[in-house]
């Protein structure tokens, strides 16, 4: 897959277009679903495209109800729940910016009014910006990128708290920048370290409450933020740096949350996964 990324040109919005890409993310699970999330409900920000809709058609195809939270990308979201729907699932679509706290409040009030309840919290959505120096990273840009990657975290953590009960999984996306840094990307991998320490000392305030929070920390993953993020130059190289000499796919990476969603990580709390085509990371 990494040669073919050179076919995939730049694009000029984020969080990035799926449908633009070339060649396309594999979503579909790899493995046979088993049921093992049957009558759980989940709601998973960035659920459009990318890592996010690949969590989405894992889940529903092991027996989850889902809702996904998407900026504006009308035309993803549609496709994550007709891939969703035509395998027999259920997909609830929410838009809105998960930088806004009354958004956040809203989407979680929306998953209780269709299903009446949420046992999985899948915090994904981010975005990210290359500088090339510290001096480039506006003010705005800033704001917006921690509003994003790890505001929305507290909104819809203290929003979701009321309906989560003993069992339910919150899971939150980090990233390998958050081990190894980024120098191009110094606020977005600032956000990443945040995620971390943030799943640590959430899991440890909500494990009286028997609610179990982690974390999926991917190494470079063939998505649309790729896509509206690099050059096409930097497209062509993109995961080639990795000991596995590729990107992942979403695919790849959606079975970490499964297990983290499922009674298999039942004495997992405050850890975080590391599928990342093979670089080795301490934490």
């Amino acid at each position: 897959m990494s040669d073919a990324t050179s076919a995939s040109p730049q694009q000029e919005q984020q969080p990035g277009i799926q449908a633009q890409m070339q060649p396309q993310p594999t979503s579909e699970p790899r493995a046979d679903p088993s049921g093992k999330m049957a009558r759980k409900i989940a709601f998973i920000t960035g659920g459009d495209s990318g890592i996010g809709r690949a969590v989405a058609l894992a889940f529903a195809k092991e027996g989850a109800r889902v809702a996904i939270g998407y900026y504006d990308e009308h035309e993803d979201a549609l496709e994550t729940q007709r891939l969703i729907v035509e395998e027999g699932g259920e997909c609830l679509l929410i838009a809105g910016d998960i930088g806004s706290e009354d958004f956040c409040r809203d989407a979680i009030k929306s998953v209780i009014a269709e299903y009446g309840r949420l046992d999985v919290l899948v915090n994904n959505a981010a975005q990210q910006y290359p500088t090339e120096n510290i001096e480039d990273i506006s003010q705005v840009q800033l704001e917006k990128t921690f509003r994003t990657n790890i505001f929305s975290m507290f909104y819809l953590v203290k929003a979701a708290l009321p309906y989560l009960t003993a069992g339910a999984r919150i899971i939150n996306t980090a990233s390998v920048t958050a081990y190894r840094g980024s120098p191009h990307l110094l606020d977005y991998a600032a956000t990443k370290g945040a995620i971390v320490a943030f799943t640590r000392s959430l899991a440890q305030k909500l494990v009286k409450r028997e609610i179990h929070v982690n974390a999926v920390a991917p190494g470079p993953v063939w998505t649309p933020l790729i896509s509206a993020t690099f050059s096409e130059e930097k497209i062509r190289k993109f995961g080639k740096e990795t000991p596995m000499e590729r990107p992942g796919q979403p695919d790849e990476i959606a079975p970490s949350y499964v297990f983290l969603a499922t009674e298999g990580a039942s004495y997992m709390t405050g850890q975080v996964l590391h599928p990342n085509g093979g670089e080795i990371i301490n934490g």
